[in-house]
């Protein structure tokens, strides 16, 4: 498509589309990477960036709207862009490490970025996975990248000028650069991170130009040190200068390396070899158009569809990829636990309290093989460190809470991935349940949840009923993961049992989850739209429904089904009501819950995310169907307040992907998805194996949300959950839609998902 076609297509409203695609050749034209980027500290709208890389890539490169060190590194509603970033942020939260940047420039030199920083509009800005385009006005300088997963081809084209200038910013807190001018290159590092490396920690960079440096100086504390090529120290940088006709394109080419800037190398020319701007450009079209092809959908509105794979893109970056190709075409990887260089795979920039919900769950069922490279991954994190991470970025992050890699480790196992040292996760998963490790890893509060069923309230540990709760539930996965590895009764049953502590926490009073004091009373006083606290960025009605594993057994304490479906739907005719005491001041995810006129719902944060499916459990499917799709149409859209709240490394995305699957991963470590109803007229899943699951709607619209019926390879089918097994051998499901519910459907006591307490 030529630009000015895409440019016109990008800017043209999309509420004015009214077809409904019938196939997706190119999907990857239907992204919007600038979903989520209108957002801010105090309210996330997706709190995301647009990342210029590969599925999975070890670099991404985005433009570059805050000031240095800034994890809100790109806004959409800022006006002005003073770098080309490359980036390895999961989160604006955790932020970045070895991260620098580049930026062209024309006339008088300017160093510092706050002065350098260009006006540009999102009128003359192109953004796709594949390629981002974007005119800087005060320079007359279009920028232009195409990327592959550890370099990136640049194409500046500048104005008619005798001082045309191309700055390296490698960043401060430690870096180096060197320019070598007859080689029209420039190498150096930069060390600049938020924590979680070892202090030899470096980024290396190679940087080819294909025009000859009429003047080259590194500069420092932004000042240029004339005529001096090599500079180390707080915050080196080069700049290369030269004269440039009008409309004169001259081509960079950048590539890095955690290893070396010998692998920097090597990088650069075994990923760019000798490809043209357009050559790269088109390879990583390619790869995105390959990787997404893996689900077709077909029947939706354009509205729909944008959202869809726009939410898929972002699910197929985080974790990344933290290793590199040696020249013997061995896998190596700097490590952040010892410094060392290491052989294998390690991955990096994922919160398993985030992912294991539903993003952990999609790369099993539609990117086993990837995974696969991830539990290897995870095998070198344990080696090497000593723990598994619970959040990554690249090494321990003290962040968030749970055990929840035992979900992680346990599911990828249970859904059939083989050929990896799962004795060693499996010793890893009971090392981190049984001790309390450094930054998040392993359990905090082990000895009191292990001796008395549950973290005290009165212990000086926070969030300790939300700990409880996980740790109950990745209790449950460790069980599930050593019975399938045939591991002795003795053995497992002690983690059969923890799974049960989610009990301990239950206040008949109330019907909500509390905290609970060492002597075993509960919290007082008690406020269930208190946040925090004793609960993890939400409430006790966000964290009562934390029981992954046993809902079955949540319903009988609850009083049976009819009070159990009475309390799910007080989540959404409760008011927005919220207690902020804990935190001293409004945070963005109370905010994100008040504005969406949901109730207590609060949909931009995980602990509740998979509460709509509940009511499958409790014989009102119907109700989930309403719910999901009231969801999808109302918190979701391409556009750049897309999200509402986090999107937080793929898991917001991974529940709308799922849900307009139509079913849902309630609990990750079993066999079973929990039925919702689809959004398209028909998706179909390209599995890894060459079997498809094909998911037919074809009366689905805006009105027909519910499920009349639904038929599963021809034959009537009566259950709430759909088998991953069967699912892998290739299904076709075949929904009857509605417009009303079909209350009878789904309503019998033998069509509910798993629970723990309904095992024979």
């Amino acid at each position: 498509m030529k630009k000015a076609t895409l440019l016109a297509a990008l800017l043209f409203p999309l509420s004015l589309f009214a077809q409904s695609p019938t196939g997706v050749g190119d999907p990857v034209e239907l992204i919007n990477p600038l979903m989520g980027s209108a957002s801010k500290p105090a309210l996330s709208n997706g709190n995301t960036y647009p990342a210029i890389a590969l599925p999975w890539g070890m670099n991404f490169w985005t433009p570059q709207t805050g000031k240095m060190g800034d994890g809100w590194q790109y806004t959409y509603d800022a006006d002005k862009i003073l770098g080309f970033k490359q980036t390895h942020q999961p989160s604006p939260w955790m932020n970045d490490y070895g991260m620098f940047s580049v930026f062209p420039e024309t006339g008088k030199l300017v160093i510092d970025e706050s002065k350098r920083a260009s006006w540009f509009s999102h009128k003359a800005e192109i953004s796709k996975p594949y390629y981002y385009s974007v005119y800087l006005a005060d320079y007359d300088v279009t920028t232009e990248i195409a990327p592959t997963e550890r370099a990136a081809s640049f194409r500046f084209t500048f104005p008619k000028s005798d001082s045309s200038h191309i700055l390296i910013d490698a960043f401060d807190k430690g870096s180096y650069i060197k320019i070598i001018p007859g080689e029209q290159k420039i190498v150096g590092y930069s060390t600049k991170n938020s924590g979680a490396v070892t202090d030899n920690f470096k980024n290396y960079l190679v940087i080819y130009i294909d025009k000859p440096f009429e003047l080259a100086s590194a500069w420092h504390d932004k000042q240029v040190d004339e005529g001096k090529l090599e500079y180390t120290g707080d915050h080196a940088g080069a700049v290369i200068s030269f004269k440039t006709k009008k409309g004169e394109q001259v081509h960079m080419r950048v590539a890095s390396s955690f290893i070396s800037i010998e692998q920097a190398e090597l990088n650069l020319k075994r990923e760019l070899a000798n490809d043209s701007f357009d050559a790269t450009k088109q390879k990583a079209k390619a790869t995105w158009n390959n990787t997404l092809s893996r689900l077709n959908v077909e029947g939706g509105t354009t509205d729909q569809t944008r959202t869809f794979y726009s939410c898929l893109y972002r699910m197929l970056f985080f974790p990344n990829k933290m290793y590199e190709i040696d020249a013997k075409g061995q896998k190596m990887h700097y490590s952040p636990y010892n410094g060392e260089i290491m052989p294998g795979y390690l991955f990096a920039g994922t919160g398993f309290w985030d992912t294991f919900r539903a993003l952990y769950p999609f790369l099993n069922l539609v990117y086993p093989s990837m995974n696969k490279e991830m539990q290897e991954g995870l095998i070198n994190d344990y080696k090497e460190g000593g723990w598994l991470p619970e959040w990554s970025s690249p090494g321990y992050a003290d962040c968030m809470i749970g055990n929840n890699s035992a979900s992680v480790v346990a599911e990828a196992y249970l859904k059939g991935l083989r050929g990896y040292d799962i004795k060693t996760l499996y010793d890893a998963l009971k090392h981190g349940a049984n001790n309390e490790g450094p930054n998040a890893t392993g359990r905090r509060g082990v000895n009191y949840y292990n001796t008395l069923g549950y973290v005290p309230y009165d212990v000086k540990i926070n969030e300790n009923a939300a700990r409880t709760l996980e740790y109950a539930y990745d209790d449950f996965a460790i069980y599930q993961l050593g019975k399938a590895l045939g591991r002795p009764a003795a053995e497992i049953d002690i983690y059969k049992k923890r799974s049960q502590n989610y009990r301990n926490l239950y206040d008949k009073q109330t019907g909500l989850m509390r905290g609970k004091n060492k002597d075993g009373s509960f919290e007082t006083p008690f406020n269930p739209f208190k946040w925090g606290d004793a609960f993890t960025e939400g409430n006790a009605w966000h964290y009562s429904w934390g029981v992954f594993h046993d809902i079955q057994g949540l319903i009988n304490m609850m009083g049976g089904k009819q009070q159990f479906v009475a309390k799910l739907d007080s989540v959404f005719t409760l008011p927005p009501a919220f207690d902020d005491s804990y935190y001293g001041t409004v945070i963005h995810e109370i905010r994100e819950m008040q504005i969406a006129n949901m109730g207590q719902y609060a949909h931009g944060n995980q602990p509740i995310q998979h509460m709509i499916y509940l009511y499958n459990y409790a014989g009102e499917p119907w109700k989930t169907q309403y719910w999901a799709r009231e969801t999808m149409n109302k918190l979701y859209k391409a556009t750049p307040d897309g999200y509402c709240g986090d999107e937080d490394n793929g898991q917001t995305s991974a529940w709308y992907v799922f849900s307009a699957m139509g079913f849902y991963p309630v609990t990750p470590a079993s066999d079973q998805y929990v039925l919702g109803a689809p959004l398209f007229k028909k998706l179909t899943i390209n599995l890894e194996n060459g079997k498809t699951i094909t998911i037919n709607a074809p009366k689905n619209n805006a009105e027909n949300k519910y499920v009349n019926s639904l038929k599963v390879n021809g034959k009537p089918y009566l259950f709430n959950w759909l088998s991953h097994k069967a699912l892998l051998g290739g299904s076709d499901l075949n929904f009857d839609m509605s417009a009303s519910p079909n209350k009878q459907r789904g309503a019998d006591k033998a069509a509910v998902p798993y629970s723990m307490s309904n095992e024979k």
